[in-house]
């Protein structure tokens, strides 16, 4: 293969590492042989597979930028890339897992904590107004006998050199890339304790039980996903700690409805309170409010209450309520309604019967 690498991808000759790395992941995902059933998918993936693993690479890359193609042939020195060969697409294959192995596997910051999870459920009014609530999760926290630093007496992996991490050989179907990955003897920190800690035996941190105290903005909805930073589990040796990511979700209230930031209520009226008009009583999330309901209202008329809604999670105020009136028909009369009723039937010239004969001649 001879075409430029950066024309395969798509990406300048000064484009960053992130930058090449989003072009290979649009380029692979469409040339993805289980995805792509063209002829020429199988060798376009191979192709631009071969590009990122170059320039995601900043030594290969260099090497490239210097002596183009000729860096990457059979025998050169350095170059640490074997060649595209012809491989088995059959076994199916994880996209995650290549492109770990193209730009190395290990993004996070060596040591680093892992982040967590944690989902909490609320009510409507709490995810309105906001809440603040407590969670207990189990996880590794920074030994404080040893402040986190796992022991005394540090002394320089033999094995990595102080770097922290060793260059690995991933095989793929796509050839064998080669990569760095944290290395395994000092857990990618570099150095060794020739006096572990006796809490932790060296490790920097101990498991136990965590209370947290989660501060839940006004606004939030189901799916909202909050990030506590630094509060998942502790680095290795004293490193920086991992993040905890809350994940809301919000409980369907009994009488309200959310659409955004407004809420919807449906409020039943009786046929005298629509005709003649009145002032009800409604709930809101603030409590109870007043609302005029004027003369002639008509089945499914909407009253909005503005302000009353949930307050915007980015800060621009409230959303309002909507309030829905249906006629509330009572299904018995007294005798004395029924009169009145047919009265005010008499009084309106209403004759039932004709449309009792109307639906007689519509269905026979």
């Amino acid at each position: 293969m001879t075409k430029d690498y950066y024309e395969l991808l798509g990406v300048s000759k000064n484009a960053s590492k992130e930058e090449i790395k989003k072009a290979y992941k649009k380029l692979a995902k469409k040339y993805h042989p289980d995805l792509n059933k063209s002829e020429d998918a199988e060798q376009k993936f191979k192709e631009i597979s071969e590009a990122a693993s170059v320039l995601g690479d900043d030594e290969k890359r260099r090497q490239y930028d210097q002596m183009g193609h000729d860096a990457f042939q059979q025998g050169s020195q350095g170059s640490g890339f074997e060649g595209f060969g012809d491989f088995d697409f059959s076994g199916g294959f994880d996209m995650d897992d290549i492109f770990d192995a193209i730009f190395g596997g290990g993004r996070r910051r060596r040591g680093k904590g892992n982040d967590l999870r944690v989902d909490i459920n609320i009510d409507l009014k709490e995810a309105a107004f906001g809440t603040k609530k407590e969670v207990k999760i189990n996880k590794k926290n920074s030994c404080k006998s040893c402040n986190g630093t796992g022991g005394e007496e540090l002394e320089t992996c033999s094995v990595c050199g102080g770097n922290g991490v060793v260059r690995v050989i991933r095989r793929t179907p796509f050839g064998a890339f080669q990569s760095t990955g944290p290395c395994q003897e000092c857990e990618g920190v570099g150095k060794k304790i020739k006096t572990p800690c006796e809490d932790c035996h060296g490790k920097g941190y101990n498991v136990g039980e965590s209370i947290i105290k989660v501060d839940i903005p006004p606004g939030v909805e189901s799916g909202t996903r909050l990030r506590m930073q630094g509060l998942g589990e502790a680095g290795v040796r004293g490193r920086e700690s991992g993040d905890l990511y809350v994940f809301i979700e919000v409980s369907n209230h009994e009488y309200f409805e959310r659409n955004g930031d407004d809420i919807i209520l449906r409020v039943p009226i009786s046929f005298v309170q629509a005709v003649f008009g009145d002032e009800i009583e409604v709930p809101t999330l603030d409590g109870k409010a007043k609302l005029k309901i004027p003369s002639g209202t008509q089945p499914g008329t909407s009253f909005r209450m503005r302000g009353k809604g949930i307050q915007n999670i980015n800060g621009y105020g409230r959303g309002d309520q909507h309030v829905i009136v249906n006629i509330d028909v009572p299904k018995k009369l007294s005798k004395a309604q029924e009169s009145a009723l047919n009265e005010f039937k008499d009084v309106s010239g209403e004759n039932i019967t004709p449309q009792k004969s109307f639906f007689r001649k519509l269905f026979g």
